[in-house]
């Protein structure tokens, strides 16, 4: 099992969220997040005030795949959400050690679904 965090662009998660259901994976969370990376963030001013912007609005991803879809679930992300430009985002894929499913106590593979 492994656990998928993807950091992509806000304006990307529809598109991203099309391509996974395509693929057959349709649970995944979503949340709102902050940061930076090479992007860098911008400068801005506003009524005469200069500063620096740098933590943008990116979307994060969590996704708990068994092993055979991991790959399948990176490549879609990859595919749907990539601009070629800087500020994409970023895929991390960890192991997942366990998995239970509250409503009826399945662990491990089943539970992921």
């Amino acid at each position: 099992m492994k656990l998928i965090i993807a950091y992509i662009q806000p304006h990307k998660l529809e598109e991203v969220k099309k391509a996974l259901a395509e693929a057959n994976v349709a649970k995944m969370s979503v949340t709102n997040s902050l940061g930076c990376g090479a992007q860098a963030g911008y400068h801005e001013s506003y009524r005469g005030v200069e500063f620096d912007v740098n933590l943008l609005k990116k979307i994060r991803l969590e996704i708990a795949v068994n092993e055979e879809y991991a790959k399948k679930t990176i490549e879609t992300i990859v595919n749907s959400a990539k601009t070629g430009n800087i500020g994409d985002g970023k895929i991390f894929v960890l192991p997942l050690e366990e998995c239970i499913r509250i409503r009826t106590g399945e662990t491990g593979h089943d539970a992921i679904g």
